[in-house]
């Protein structure tokens, strides 16, 4: 578990990355690449842009993953869906559960939302079974936070529902 002060530093470093910069892509970019090397036990981290009725791929660490997923179909189309975040146990129990990444066994995903618009998800894979809980998701939602808050999510929208 990481301590008040950890968890501080952590923000501090996502809004460093990001200062200045108000291109979502760049700035995710950066994110997931931070993410992956800042936390253990994480196998895959990226987003998954809302295009229609569907979630694209977008910046991530890890290996190759799924390019489209259906809204209310996997953690990330429930997620996105529901438009709440999902943490989920064991992946493998999980109805419609997509396997990109057969090392994955738990999964966190938190929906992209500015001003009631849903943007996408942010998606996090472990090795580990239950490795992600309410602690990470206050985290991880304050992290996203600082990156949705410092990017021009119009640019994005623009693109994706033209």
């Amino acid at each position: 578990m990481n301590t008040i002060d950890e968890n501080n530093d952590f923000v501090e470093q996502i809004k460093s990355l990001t200062y200045g910069e108000a291109d979502f892509i760049a700035n995710s970019s950066n994110f997931v690449a931070w993410f992956f090397n800042a936390f253990r036990a994480i196998n895959w981290v990226g987003f998954y842009l809302l295009s229609g009725d569907e979630l694209v791929l977008g910046p991530f660490q890890g290996k190759p993953a799924c390019i489209r997923i259906e809204l209310g179909r996997g953690v990330c189309g429930t997620a996105a869906l529901e438009k709440k975040a999902v943490i989920v146990d064991n992946v493998h129990e999980f109805p419609g559960h997509i396997a990109c990444d057969y090392a994955s066994n738990s999964e966190i995903v938190i929906p992209m939302i500015v001003d009631d618009v849903l943007y996408g998800v942010l998606d996090i894979d472990s090795p580990e079974f239950s490795r992600f809980d309410e602690t990470d998701l206050e985290l991880y939602t304050k992290l996203l936070d600082v990156l949705l808050d410092s990017s021009n999510m119009s640019k994005i929208a623009k693109y994706y529902n033209e």
